[in-house]
């Protein structure tokens, strides 16, 4: 798309067909933001949050970085969590990945991308503790599809022991973790139950 006008000119439409349909549609936007997700999924073009689970503006707090990863080191992440978690009061964490993940993928053939190479680290140890598995799949869709999903039950794992939901579960906040995995090659999504176990209540 070369010509950034057409955004514009699409956004002018879809404004104009939510108002014609609402005539209050952005004015109840404007005044509350009340959602009671958190979405921490990847930045791939192809997973909109809102679009893939059918949501409406509002209804989902989103944060995304490459391969869906959560650092307790990562300002951004965590600051994102602390204000979901205690401003905003959510009630569910997901992370989400998805099938075929290009971050998945560099981190799993050693790839070398300059600073995303340092940011997919995480991904590579993953790979590393789970190679005798890997080795004994099929093909590398498939061992790239694995993969994906460990890297998601990695990161709840990492959500449960990180400073904000900590903090929650010392002082009795009901936010439920979950781990989810999105299909690009039929547009579901997959429960990986990997968050019940590690409820914060």
């Amino acid at each position: 798309m070369s010509d950034l006008n057409i955004i514009l000119e699409h956004n002018a439409k879809w404004a104009k067909a939510r108002t014609d349909e609402d005539p209050q549609y952005f004015a109840r936007l404007a005044a509350l933001q009340a959602p009671e997700i958190l979405w921490i999924g990847c930045s791939d073009s192809r997973v909109p949050a809102n679009v893939i689970t059918g949501l409406q503006p509002g209804e989902v707090f989103v944060h995304r970085n490459v391969a869906n990863l959560v650092y307790a080191s990562d300002l951004n992440c965590m600051s994102v969590l602390q204000f979901a978690v205690e401003v905003l009061r959510v009630k569910h964490v997901i992370v989400c990945g998805h099938y075929g993940c290009g971050g998945v993928h560099a981190a799993m053939h050693g790839d070398s991308e300059g600073l995303v190479d340092h940011w997919l680290e995480p991904v590579k140890q993953l790979a590393r503790e789970c190679e005798s598995h890997l080795h004994g799949l099929p093909d590398d869709a498939a061992r790239v599809n694995f993969l994906c999903e460990e890297n998601v039950r990695a990161q709840v794992r990492n959500l449960v022991f990180s400073p904000v939901m900590r903090h929650a579960r010392k002082h009795g906040q009901d936010v439920t973790l979950h781990g989810w995995v999105y299909g690009l090659e039929n547009g579901l999504l997959r429960d990986l139950k990997c968050g019940e176990a590690d409820s914060v209540r």
